[in-house]
């Protein structure tokens, strides 16, 4: 990249003079604009047209004016935030101007890990992306939220709690790294409610980047990531790339954030222009529209400014996989923007070049002896013939680079003119070359565009689809006639089974909290008319007392020990918690005590139903919340032990069944889909951190359960995750 551009060039294309003409529009751009786009030139019409008049807008009237202004404006802002560009000059940096395509990956997915094997599976998450939409340059490894706050660990505590530690994030980086994608780590600024850390956040974080070999950190709910974590780095010799989550809000934070995301670009008629792009062309946005269906907006809106995408498709465990429109679209753009890298960071880069058609928008890009035109179509019908009009020089060649076609200009005076065909709501390129130049590759480039542009966008499907979840079958126990020692008899019967997912994200949609067997989808909230077969539960949760005599008649040892027995003093719990409920175990661990003691985990419904009865009540004592039926809140940074289970007796449910509520969380079923796995909690916990509402909720309500991810045992076993056991009855 150069290293002598001058950011507060006023008008880079522009003949001398030229600013100091007067404009036919004045925008007069607030030295205060605040939001994340710039004002649109062209204007909507007043009231009876205000909601219906786009089509009267005459963008191409004003806008050369809009530029010229906006011009001026950057160069103002910049002064006013006393910007300069060492961060974008730095080649250290300089690969976040590549940055095209990130993504934000949930460690919980089953492409990336495989809780069988036990392994990363770097090579299958990548390929499986390369196959639908041409791969990723960035990845973000999230390891954080949602799970969060089911226990005292804090953010980077769960990420040295993945399969392998430390040294199985640090493969799994470098694996990332063998195929040639970057990596961020993420960070939060609202976690303060569980363990406190031993330093501050950024040299955690700066640390952690540098164990582990990371290249970025991504600041989570950040509006700029703070000045610290690109110091913290340096400081250490191991310089980050830091992006936040938010769009920058504070304009000089673009200074060291020499990349950051975007959102919520307006959908209309003109598509409007990135601020921060606009400021420092160098500056990479990734858009991202995580609950977005069609992203057809989202993709053109990027490709007109020249910014990347990430293509987030795990939102905390709910799949949201692009349309195979919009993921073989962003295939393409991706595959173009990677040929043509140094044009998309072009200092003279102008929005709303001129076009010859009416929806049609395109942005300039020129550098040393190429130019390039990015072209959107904003109408949803194909337009053909004549699409630019662009200055030509003799010698110069057109190409389309959308579609790897040489074009035929019509000359007319001192212009080229281009045609070519633009699909509905569809794309367009087109690269001029001088007399001479030759980009390297590109003979390559434009046999595979030509090959791609064999089927038209729209011949790929539009439809949006959930994936199927399945429920985990749990084996039935021998049927016993009589309670076992320990256990209730739960006689059968009928009850409603209402029941809502109560995660913080993802509104009521398709896909979101599990599928249910007799459900065509997953969705938030169920209810069913069941008959229970009877059966017998456990009064208490297992204990650890209890746990103790399993691993002593066993000698049960993980394959996966990590956390195992976490509180545990070589090899028995603490003095005086034999009657509380063990916990630091999986669903695994669990499976295998209730498989020694002849016993299962209970179906969710079964669980429900002995605590509940068949009247429906909100709680396991009536509708009415009791505090003294619970054991008593915890709100500080580290878990204490959890109550005795029969130190609540008036808890018990209608059939006698104890210590369901509000001491520790109990695994009932496991579901899974392509890409997640969950375990269903149940009962909530005492464990209640405080300073954030995104730390993961709380499920006293009877009518309510938690949606907890699963990993691998390392990180799934919990402070505050228990279980008890069920036995079949005999008819």
């Amino acid at each position: 990249m150069n290293s002598d551009i001058d950011p507060f060039r006023s008008a880079p294309d522009a003949s001398a003079g030229e600013s100091q003409l007067p404009v036919a529009i004045e925008y007069k751009f607030s030295h205060v604009t605040t939001g994340r786009y710039l004002p649109t030139p062209g204007k909507m019409p007043g009231w009876p047209f205000a909601d219906i008049g786009e089509w009267k807008m005459d963008v191409a009237a004003s806008a050369d004016d809009w530029v010229r202004e906006v011009r001026d404006w950057r160069r103002e802002h910049l002064v006013r935030i006393g910007y300069n560009d060492s961060y974008y000059r730095r080649p250290e940096l300089q690969w976040a101007q590549r940055n095209f395509v990130h993504a934000q990956m949930m460690v919980e997915d089953r492409y990336f890990h495989d809780p069988v094997a036990g392994k990363y599976t770097v090579d299958r998450y990548l390929d499986d992306l390369i196959a639908r939409f041409g791969g990723i340059d960035s990845v973000l490894i999230w390891f954080v939220y949602p799970n969060i706050g089911i226990d005292d660990r804090n953010k980077t505590d769960l990420g040295r709690d993945l399969p392998g530690g430390i040294e199985g994030l640090r493969g799994a980086v470098a694996d990332f790294h063998r195929r040639g994608v970057k990596v961020f780590l993420p960070t939060m600024p609202w976690d303060h409610g569980t363990r406190e850390p031993e330093k501050s956040d950024w040299d955690t974080m700066a640390e952690l980047a540098k164990t582990v070999g990371a290249d970025g950190v991504n600041g989570d709910t950040y509006n700029g990531v703070p000045r610290a974590f690109v110091d913290a780095g340096d400081a250490i010799g191991h310089p980050l790339v830091v992006q936040p989550e938010s769009t920058i809000s504070a304009s000089e934070h673009l200074i060291w954030n020499v990349q950051s995301w975007g959102k919520k670009a307006p959908n209309t008629l003109v598509p409007p222009v990135s601020k921060w792009k606009w400021l420092e062309p160098r500056h990479m946005v990734n858009y991202e529209n995580r609950w977005g269906r069609d992203r057809t907006h989202d993709l053109q809106y990027i490709f007109f400014n020249g910014i990347g995408y990430n293509a987030w498709e795990n939102i905390w465990g709910i799949w949201n996989q692009f349309t195979p429109r919009n993921a073989e679209a962003l295939r393409r753009i991706a595959t173009l923007y990677r040929q043509f890298a140094p044009l998309l960071v072009s200092m003279d880069w102008r929005p709303y070049a001129p076009t010859r058609q009416v929806g049609v928008f395109a942005s300039h890009f020129p550098v040393s002896g190429l130019q390039l035109w990015t072209i959107v179509n904003r109408n949803e019908y194909p337009i053909e013939g004549e699409q630019l009009a662009v200055t030509h020089v003799a010698g110069t060649r057109y190409v389309d680079a959308w579609n790897g076609e040489v074009l035929v200009p019509r000359i007319e005076g001192e212009n080229a003119i281009l045609s070519f065909t633009l699909e509905g709501h569809g794309f367009g390129a087109v690269l001029a070359l001088a007399e001479g130049a030759a980009p390297e590759d590109l003979d390559v480039y434009m046999a595979g565009a030509r090959e791609a542009a064999r089927t038209p966008l729209n011949a790929f499907s539009h439809e949006w689809k959930s994936l199927p979840q399945q429920l985990v079958t749990i084996a039935a126990t021998a049927p016993a006639a009589a309670a076992p020692d320990g256990m209730l008899a739960i006689p059968a019967g009928e009850f409603d089974f209402v029941v809502n997912g109560i995660e913080i994200e993802g509104h009521m949609w398709q896909g979101v909290d599990v599928q249910y067997p007799w459900e065509s989808s997953a969705r938030r909230s169920h209810r069913r008319r069941m008959v229970i077969r009877p059966f017998f539960i456990d009064r208490h949760p297992v204990t650890h007392a209890q746990f103790k005599q399993f691993i002593d008649a066993s000698g049960y040892r993980p394959r996966d020990a990590h956390n195992f027995l976490r509180d545990w003093v070589d090899g028995a719990p603490p003095a005086g918690w034999d009657n509380k409920p063990v916990t630091w175990v999986s669903i695994e661990d669990a499976r295998a005590y209730a498989a020694w003691a002849g016993k299962r985990l209970p179906r969710e419904w079964e669980w429900q139903y002995a605590a509940q009865g068949t009247d429906g009540r909100l709680y396991p004592w009536g509708n009415s919340w009791d505090a003294d039926a619970v054991p008593a809140p915890e709100y500080g940074r580290r878990l204490g032990p959890a109550a005795d289970v029969d130190a609540h007796p008036r808890g018990a449910s209608p059939f006698g069944v104890m210590d369901l509520v509000g001491n520790v969380w109990q695994w009932t079923d496991e579901y899974h889909d392509e890409h997640t796995r969950a375990g269903i909690l149940r009962g909530g916990s005492s464990y209640r951190p405080q300073t954030s509402h995104w730390y993961f909720p709380q499920a006293y309500r009877l009518d309510q359960h938690g949606k907890y991810l699963l990993m691998a045992p390392a990180k799934d076993r919990s402070g505050r995750v228990g279980f008890r056991c069920v036995v079949d009855a005999a008819s």
